[in-house]
């Protein structure tokens, strides 16, 4: 529902199943690992043969027409040096993982495509950043004490939807919006629906600057 309601994902896609929890190598990620499944160009449904912790050694880019579905096993991006980032792609769904404890990266070499890799700046720490990125929908995922936000959309991210995630332990909750001078970001139009913001939250939950938002139905525990 909400802004994001026409994102479809990986649907009519294949099945790609991530039997790798490993990412040593994000300018060569191999076949079985996540990294691998997400950069393809192609419709690409994602799931998990088991329960995985994934500690990324740079920022997890996600490209267009994706879904990470996480349901069936416990799936943690956990304790590593970077989150997942959408930029500059649409129709994206992530769902059913567990991310905390995100790190900055400092950058390095990293693949985004089958056919182009080059260097990546530093990250700041955000467990799932969508830059530039339309048609997303982050639905079930439970998030805690990542070293920037948990969720936050900027640079014109539009159609998306923020849905039944459970929130805790944590400072800078959500960030729409980078900058008060970048008027681009009057386009984004983004729906919080159905979310638990937890225990040990500080605060935005979330902060709006530019851009247009349905904040609904969340349950505020603290």
């Amino acid at each position: 529902m909400g802004f994001g309601r026409g994102t479809t994902g990986g649907l009519r896609g294949k099945i790609y199943d991530v039997t790798d929890p490993t990412d040593a190598d994000a300018a060569n990620p191999c076949y079985d690992m996540l990294w691998w499944g997400a950069m393809q160009s192609a419709l690409l449904w994602i799931i998990f043969a088991w329960s995985m912790v994934i500690r990324l050694t740079q920022e997890l880019l996600v490209a267009s027409d994706k879904t990470i579905d996480g349901r069936g096993a416990q799936v943690h991006v956990a304790s590593g040096d970077a989150g997942i980032t959408v930029q500059f792609s649409y129709n994206v769904i992530i769902t059913n993982l567990h991310v905390r404890d995100v790190k900055h990266s400092d950058g390095g070499v990293v693949r985004d495509s089958p056919t182009h890799v080059g260097p990546r700046t530093r990250a700041n720490g955000d467990g799932i950043s969508l830059f530039g990125a339309t048609n997303v929908w982050v639905d079930h995922i439970s998030m805690s004490m990542c070293e920037d936000g948990l969720v936050d959309v900027v640079q014109g991210s539009t159609g998306v939807t923020i849905s039944s995630c459970h929130l805790t332990n944590h400072n800078d909750v959500m960030l729409f919006g980078a900058n008060n001078l970048y008027p681009q970001d009057k386009v984004m139009q983004v729906t919080v629906v159905f979310n638990h913001f937890g225990w040990g939250l500080v605060q935005r939950m979330p902060r709006c600057r530019w851009g247009f938002f349905h904040v609904v139905n969340n349950d505020y525990a603290h």
